[in-house]
């Protein structure tokens, strides 16, 4: 006989169909995983999205340009911080504009301290897959100290919304930067700790090494980007192709691995939070001095204290919340790297408060389209280390 799956038949031989999830957004995501097994052998896969769906594009198109900066936390929810910046740098490309010195150096801490938190959420739950179920207990640890400095400096754990056009809604308190220091000081220890569980594991490298293997030509043709494409040996980091705030006056490595499997993933990811700590620590010892967001009515708020002393400032205030900036006709287009690789965000302007169009790149998009080649021919059991060494986030996917 022969099956379906989506617009593609089968052929009739004595194969199964059978369906990985959808799972519970708290493992990796609302995914439905077609397979069609010959016995324990996967000889096709199809992803099936949109369970997650959100309309996030459309729904910033409904809003002024400051209300869309809460949706953007939304979209890769382990990582928004990096939302908020890659749509913010498109927004301040359109009014062209840039913000001040250390609201950039501030932006760039919490960016890496972000992706330390998003990492750790990954080496845990990809851990526990595949049975190291001490790996997620140390690493939400970690991962706990760093929210708590996102709600030391913004109030807020996770959707913090903490990046503005213009700069930051604040400066970072003193607390903050302290124990920035405390937790950079503290991390290594905990890095070598997971070294000794993991790294040289014979089961754990059993399980990742060779497995969900991809060429780097393969990789780039599907667009991959960030982590799983550095694990094929190609260097491409936005954060040097494509540099922006400060990264170039910082000094750090862009790692990458031949093998291009699931343990060559585990392991640029390992190091990079070497890296971002790196990172961390340079911005904490060359932090400047000066204002945290641009004094331009047309765009950014003004200073706080300033709305109860000036009915300018008042005013000013009053129309931004309200109305919103108007950036003048044109479009933009803004990228970072993201924990999962390049997140893009193209802006349209129409010359009016909302935009015309707003439309993210995903990085996890790209990475989940190559996952059927990552796995044909391999064993089922494979299929769920495959799966978490990509590390994506469906509400990227969906959008």
């Amino acid at each position: 006989m022969t099956h379906e799956i989506g617009a593609a038949t089968l052929p009739a031989h004595e194969t199964m169909l059978l369906n990985m999830g959808p799972q519970h957004p708290s493992t990796h995501g609302v995914l439905r995983l077609m397979l069609e097994l010959d016995g324990e052998v996967v000889v096709d896969a199809h992803p099936d999205i949109g369970f997650l769906h959100t309309g996030i594009e459309k729904s910033c198109e409904y809003r002024t340009y400051h209300q869309a900066i809460t949706l953007t936390d939304r979209i890769d929810y382990l990582s928004p911080y990096s939302n908020n910046l890659a749509y913010v740098l498109a927004v301040e490309k359109l009014f062209g504009i840039v913000a001040p010195g250390r609201a950039r150096w501030l932006r760039v801490l919490i960016a890496e301290l972000n992706r330390i938190a998003s990492h750790l959420i990954w080496l845990g739950t990809m851990a526990i897959d595949l049975a190291a179920s001490s790996m997620l207990i140390y690493a939400f640890r970690e991962r706990e100290g760093i929210l708590r400095l996102m709600e030391e400096l913004s109030g807020v754990r996770m959707m913090t919304s903490f990046i503005r056009i213009g700069g930051l809604p604040a400066d970072a308190t003193p607390a903050f930067l302290d124990g920035t220091a405390r937790y950079l000081d503290e991390f290594p220890a905990h890095l070598q700790e997971y070294d000794d569980l993991l790294r040289e594991n014979p089961i754990f490298k059993a399980r990742t090494q060779g497995i969900g293997k991809i060429l780097p030509a393969d990789a780039i043709a599907y667009g991959m980007t960030g982590p799983n494409l550095r694990a094929c040996g190609v260097p491409y980091d936005v954060r040097r192709a494509l540099p922006y705030e400060i990264y170039p006056e910082l000094a750090f490595d862009v790692i990458t691995e031949t093998a291009g499997d699931a343990y060559a993933r585990y392991l640029v990811r390992r190091r990079e939070m070497d890296e971002s700590a790196r990172i961390c620590r340079q911005i904490l010892a060359r932090l400047p001095e000066g204002a945290i967001r641009i004094d331009d009515p047309t765009a950014a708020f003004p200073k706080r204290d300033l709305i109860h002393t000036s009915m300018e400032s008042l005013i000013h205030h009053y129309k931004l919340a309200t109305d919103g900036p108007i950036p003048p006709p044109g479009e933009s287009y803004a990228a970072v790297e993201s924990p999962r690789g390049e997140f893009g965000v193209f802006v349209v302007s129409n010359g009016t408060n909302l935009p015309q169009r707003v439309r993210f790149r995903a990085p996890s998009f790209a990475s989940l389209q190559a996952l059927p080649g990552m796995v044909r021919g391999g064993m089922v059991a494979d299929c769920v280390a495959t799966l978490a060494s990509i590390d994506f986030v469906l509400g990227e996917v969906d959008r």
